[in-house]
């Protein structure tokens, strides 16, 4: 299965390589006022794919932070339950 895993990988690896080759073409992008920039059309497609993902990355992993900690306490509290509450002395007359 690990060997599918990893054809599959370097044929997605692969597939984008003579893509971005094929398309290394300038693009030029007007920004504010008289302000151009060019860049090559993979990096531009590259930053735009991080622009979206990271964003939606960084939601998923403080969600999962979240419920680690929500997972942590509820595990602390339970134990709490378990122990035995000490045995209070008789008073000493």
């Amino acid at each position: 299965m690990q060997f599918l895993k990893t054809l599959f990988w370097v044929v997605i690896a692969v597939f984008l390589a003579i893509l971005a080759s094929r398309n290394w073409h300038d693009v030029t992008l007007n920004l504010w006022g008289d302000i151009q920039l060019d860049i090559k059309v993979p990096v531009l497609i590259g930053a735009m794919f991080l622009i979206g993902w990271l964003p939606t990355y960084g939601i998923y992993r403080a969600q999962l932070w979240r419920q680690r900690q929500r997972l942590i306490n509820a595990e602390r509290q339970q134990a709490l339950l378990r122990t035995p509450a000490p045995a209070e002395d008789a008073p000493a007359e």
